[in-house]
């Protein structure tokens, strides 16, 4: 299967161009032995010049069969326990990492996927992206989602070139992984909605057809996950792997199209942020699309029930009074990252909203979050995935949702319906 990345630059009737930067996709049982070829096209240089970044799962996976191919690439081998895409990671690949690489190999999933991009972006050279997991949606990314100093944010970056994903390779990954990456996927339905809301409030920037990319990419993923863990014939277990690194790879493409990770992160991933940065929680042994799992089911329940008291006029608006700052302060303060937190909030999103107009659009905000699926069905697509759902399956307790509902929304200068609701009072 390959994705005809062209047709994605085609003129689009929002009215701007969307630039596409990855070259060819692939993905397919054995595409990882049509390495050396697909290569070639892309890079004329030297194979000393070509650096793989791995870690130790991932030389096992893919890794040191690729290298075999490529005689006289080097290998950064970085260790799977406790790694993370931060600047600790990144400072240990660049120590290891060969002054005269032209090229980069990121093989492995998103961890390594954003070190990669990270540092080709620094040292501005390509890289190739080869997951070995389909395990989030951030592959063709054009942006790092990086720890750095305590802090989470979102670095400039590259796309990868070409991506070469080999079905054999990511369908023998720990299932745990693909339930990340259904979870990521899932994750875009509170996305979407915030966008919207946000384009209906501020009259930001939105491009249907961007919005588009995105819900084919969720039919894909809801289309297959009962034969992703079913006693399915092996070809048809197949067959639904690829549609959801296809799907993954979609999601990318969309955030690629607008030049950041709006099409695709709302409400749901600004709870995981908060949660990496460990200020309100103890570090979690769960990966992203899990973090991720979880919120949107926070933030489904959340925007269902403010849905109902809009509707049911159970609320008041209340009037804005800026920054919590001693609940920043009392937050964010004992790791250094106050400060930041204000940097990120400046300007406030909410500043701009005149508090009548908003009561107005209340209405149609609601319709919009009839578009949301129930409760009920993000928790059965949760569960045939064998995704996580409850703040106890990370080692949470449920006193931290209150916590993480009003702290969240800071974690990014990017208005949701979650930061709105600051304005909104909700009566019993």
């Amino acid at each position: 299967m390959k994705i005809d990345v062209k047709s994605f630059s085609a003129p689009c009737q929002c009215g701007r161009e969307h630039k596409i930067h990855v070259k060819e996709i692939v993905i397919e049982a054995g595409a990882i032995n049509k390495i050396p070829e697909l290569i070639s096209d892309i890079f004329t240089g030297k194979p000393e010049e070509i650096s793989i970044i791995c870690d130790d799962n991932t030389y096992t996976a893919a890794a040191e069969a690729v290298k075999d191919m490529i005689q006289g690439s080097k290998v950064v081998k970085l260790p799977p326990k406790g790694l993370h895409a931060d600047n600790h990671a990144v400072k240990l690949a660049e120590e290891q990492l060969d002054g005269n690489t032209k090229l980069i190999l990121a093989v492995g999933s998103g961890t390594i996927h954003d070190i990669s991009r990270y540092i080709a972006n620094k040292k501005g050279i390509h890289f190739v992206s080869i997951p070995t997991a389909a395990s989030v949606d951030g592959f063709v990314s054009t942006v790092a989602a990086m720890t750095w100093n305590g802090f989470k944010k979102t670095f400039p970056a590259v796309s990868p070139i070409l991506v070469i994903a080999d079905t054999n390779i990511f369908s023998k990954a720990p299932y745990r992984l693909t339930a990340s990456g259904i979870s990521d996927l899932l994750g875009k339905y509170t996305a979407l909605a915030d966008w919207e809301i946000s384009h209906l409030v501020t009259d930001e920037y939105i491009c249907s057809k961007v919005c588009d990319l995105e819900l084919k990419a969720l039919d894909e993923v809801c289309s297959c996950i009962s034969d992703l863990r079913g006693d399915v014939p092996k070809d048809k277990q197949l067959k639904a792997y690829e549609q959801l690194m296809y799907a993954l790879l979609l999601s990318g493409i969309a955030m690629q199209m607008v030049g950041n990770s709006r099409p695709a992160s709302g409400a749901e991933h600004h709870i995981s942020h908060l949660w990496e940065m460990e200020v309100i929680n103890k570090p979690l042994d769960a990966y992203h699309g899990e973090k991720v799992s979880i919120g949107l089911m926070i933030v489904a329940e959340t925007y269902h029930m403010l849905k109902e008291a809009i509707r049911n006029g159970q609320y008041e608006m209340e009037n804005y009074n800026g920054l919590d700052y001693m609940e920043l302060k009392e937050t964010f303060g004992p790791k250094g990252l106050y400060e930041g937190m204000l940097e990120e909030n400046t300007p406030d999103p909410l500043e701009q909203i005149d508090i009548m107009d908003f009561e107005n659009l209340l209405p149609r905000i609601a319709d919009i979050l009839d578009k949301l699926p129930s409760v009920d069905r993000i928790n059965e697509l949760l569960t045939m995935a064998g995704c996580v759902k409850y703040v106890r399956d990370i080692g949470l307790e449920e006193h931290i949702i209150p916590k993480t509902i009003r702290l969240s929304p800071y974690v990014r200068n990017r208005l949701t319906f979650m930061r709105l609701t600051k304005l909104i009072k909700l009566i019993d």
